[in-house]
Formats: structure tokens, sequence, C-alpha cells
């Protein structure tokens, strides 16, 4: 087997069909592919549609059913884990990434034996100004503050190599953070620019406050500057009390002024307690994932797995 498509599936009733027709479109039967559809607990009928798209299909495809919604990474890594090509596409199937650009990649691989993977990175985003200045906003923070390279721009959109695939596998971690995981493990990466299409059916099930919460859970998985971070805030927080008090002891000694003693208690203990919340929600916040991680849970569980005839 050559290629391997993995196209996670949210409520995406109205998308599937369309989606294989333009893979098919692009890949001939004759070409050696297969398509896994990974069904994350889709409350439509995404399901019944995949089924009935894989009994009339003449495309190996696998369908891989969850007992519910574990989330896109998760996703993916049940389609890397039962795919079996020699390259592997993760790929929506929203139609917003057309598959006639996995055919290019898939190009670059066949020339470029040094290349071990191609990304796609959107050239121009169907979002609002302020989601995108936030996109590019973390992509620059990520790159500054964590030990691994981030592109602006790279998504999920890649194929790779089986090399890459084993690589991936290995790193068994519930909270997975795929953006970071494919810098972290290296590898010969080519990025091309590509423009997202509208859309075709359905609603995204990302908002700015999930994506908030991804890109956040992105830092804590790769980083420990917000560890810093809190220990720096915490010293000028001391230092500026020290100063503070220095000050209140000179104008009470040298112009012999009464002190608004509680006032200041009071903004002193604000500030102060503001400060204390702050970091112990910074340390919370990596004392919550490794709580999780220690229960080595599975990072996801399949209802069922239709596969088809080798």
């Amino acid at each position: 087997m050559k290629l391997s498509f993995i196209c996670p599936c949210y409520n995406e009733e109205g998308n599937v069909k369309p989606f294989l027709d333009l893979i098919e479109k692009n890949f001939p039967i004759t070409e050696e592919y297969e398509i896994v559809f990974i069904n994350d607990g889709s409350s439509d009928g995404t399901l019944e549609r995949l089924k009935s798209l894989k009994n009339s299909s003449r495309s190996n495809i696998k369908i891989i059913n969850f007992s519910r919604n574990f989330g896109k990474e998760s996703a993916m890594y049940a389609g890397l884990e039962h795919s079996c090509g020699d390259y592997i596409s993760i790929i929506d199937v929203d139609l917003q990434q057309d598959p006639a650009i996995v055919k290019q990649m898939v190009e670059i691989l066949d020339r470029t034996p040094n290349a071990d993977c191609v990304c796609a990175c959107q050239e121009n985003r169907h979002e609002g100004k302020f989601t995108t200045a936030c996109k590019s906003a973390f992509y620059k923070l990520a790159d500054k503050f964590t030990d691994i390279s981030f592109e602006n721009g790279a998504s999920d959109f890649r194929t790779f190599r089986k090399s890459v695939k084993t690589a991936i596998l290995s790193l068994g971690e519930y909270h997975r953070f795929s953006k970071g995981i494919f810098s972290w493990v290296g590898f010969n990466t080519v990025y091309i620019q590509y423009t997202a299409n509208e859309r075709n059916s359905g609603k995204s099930s990302f908002n700015f406050f999930k994506l908030l919460k991804y890109g956040i859970n992105g830092i804590v998985a790769f980083s420990t500057a917000p560890l810093k971070f809190a220990s720096v805030v915490g010293g000028v927080a001391i230092l500026f009390s020290i100063i503070y008090m220095i000050v209140t002891l000179i104008r009470k000694l040298v112009s012999n002024i009464n002190v608004d003693g509680f006032t200041q208690l009071v903004i002193l203990i604000a500030f102060l307690g503001g400060v204390q919340l702050f970091t112990i929600g910074i340390i919370g916040e990596y004392l919550a994932k490794n709580y999780i991680e220690t229960k080595k849970r599975p990072i996801y569980i399949a209802k069922e797995i239709i596969d088809y005839d080798k």
C-alpha cells in the first residue's frame, strides 16, 4: 500500500461523499491507497453515510468508530495506528483541504528522498482579523518559549513517510498537541503554501475559546516557560513590596506624615493575593496534566473497526 489517508470526522454527514469523490477523481482506483475514516463520536448520520460509501465504493475504505467524542488529536492517533501505507496523509473531510494538494505532496516525497514530511501552511485564512492575529501570536510565542521550532501557519494537513508515523506513535502521551509532536520528532520537513477553500457543509466545531484552550495546552505540553514566568512574577511582587516598604519608611521618617495603613494594606493584600492565585493556577495546570498522564488511560476507545479485504 503506497498511501494512507487519515480522515477524522465529527458531524461531517454532508461532506464525506463529495470528499470521497474528490479523492477518487485525483487518485485513480488503480493506484494503491486506502482511506481511514475515524468517526469521532458524531451525533449526526456520519457513521451511516460512511458505511454506505464503503459498500458502494471501489476504494479501500476502513472505518474506525469511536465509543464517544475523543477529539481530533485522538482521531489522528487512531488513524496512524490503523494505517499501512508507505506514505500517510492527514486531511480534513470538510473540503477546505483539497486532495489534489496531497498529490503534490506525494510527488515531492517521490522526487526528494531526503524529505520525510511535506506540511501545508495556509496562505489565506477565511477567518476574522482578530482570530488570525491571535493564531500568528501563538506561533511566535510557541516558537520563542519552547525548545522546538514552530512554522507560522503550519497545519495538521501534511503527508509523511512511515518512519515519521512510527516516531509519532512512540509518543503515547494522553494530552496530545500534534503540531508540537511533529516538530519534536524532527525529520526533514518541506513547507508548502496552500489556500484553504470554504467549508462545503456544516459548521466547524472549533470556536475562539476552544482554539485558545488548544493553544494553552500546546504551550504547557512543550514548555516549562509558564512555570518560570510564575517565579518571575513572584519575584517582581516581592521586589515591589520591599521598595514600597522602603519608600513608606522614608516618607514617615523624613516628612513625618501619617501613613494610611488600612488603604495600603488592602492594596498590598489584593496585589499579592492576585499574584499567588495566578502562580498557583499555572502550577495547577501542570499538576492536572501530570495527574491525568499517570492514570495511563487509553488515548481513544474504538467501538468498532470496519476493515476492508486486503
